[in-house]
């Protein structure tokens, strides 16, 4: 029963895991709650409510107060490119598609957040297209923000 139970645990997390989050939920909480500024040592952390900042009206988490600090001092440093959203998305599809907060890369100093997970039943990460095609993609996304942006 004990391995049952353990097995089925694995399983949610697993699927919780590679769960996509808008860019700001319902809630207002900003990447899943994941720490902006954790990215940029190489690692999504999750933030906590302890540590939280408001900016342009979503709520920020940070895994610790330097961060929030961090934060605080240079927003524009920290923030995801295209406000969130999947950067793969608006480069090859020019839509906006939610993110898996676990599933980044950082080029340039600036962060990128990619879709990761379910896709009409099978696996579909745009990571690893993204990082075969960086500048053509990057290019391409930087080109599309603008009608993408406020776009549905």
């Amino acid at each position: 029963m004990k391995q049952l139970f353990l097995l089925a645990m694995a399983l949610v997390w697993g699927i919780v895991a590679q769960a996509q989050v808008d860019p700001v939920g319902k809630d207002g909480v900003a990447i899943g709650g994941y720490d902006v500024v954790s990215y940029f040592s190489g690692a999504a952390k999750q933030g906590n409510k302890t540590y939280a900042a408001k900016h342009d009206g979503a709520t920020y988490y940070f895994a610790s107060k330097a961060n929030r600090a961090k934060f605080a001092q240079s927003p524009s440093m920290y923030l995801p490119q295209f406000d969130g959203y999947c950067a793969w998305g608006v480069g090859e599809k020019q839509a906006k598609f939610p993110i898996n907060p676990e599933t980044f890369d950082v080029i340039d100093g600036k962060l990128y957040l990619f879709f990761n997970g379910d896709f009409n039943g099978e696996p579909f990460n745009t990571l690893p297209d993204w990082s075969a095609r960086t500048s053509e993609l990057k290019k391409a996304a930087h080109a599309n923000w603008p009608k993408v942006k406020n776009s549905k």
